[in-house]
């Protein structure tokens, strides 16, 4: 789908209808530093694949005191023994009422 002039207009004029007069400098301003972010932000992730492409090379070398792994033995210590209360009979509660 070709934009002719003439659609232009009217793309414009629904944007002045529906965002108003007022609001218009405002829309285009936000627009235009979206695009600029955007267009930063493309730019800079060039950048960084062209960079990163040269430092994929890799590098030798040896490691220096490497530290001895630290083993880790847990210790089981039995819960503490508590009396079980006797179970009797259920008592109602002292404001509940009694069934006699």
């Amino acid at each position: 789908m070709k934009l002719e002039g003439w659609h232009i207009v009217i793309i414009i004029v629904l944007a002045i209808v529906l965002f108003g007069a007022p609001k218009l400098p405002g829309l285009a301003r936000s627009v235009g530093q979206s695009l600029r972010i955007f267009r930063s932000e493309v730019r800079q992730m060039k950048d960084e694949n062209t960079t990163g492409e040269a430092g994929t090379d890799p590098v030798e070398g040896r490691v220096v005191n490497t530290p001895a792994p630290q083993v880790y033995t847990p210790t089981y210590q039995a819960p503490a023994q508590h009396p079980v209360p006797p179970q009797g009979p259920a008592q109602p509660h002292a404001g509940a009422p009694s069934a006699t």
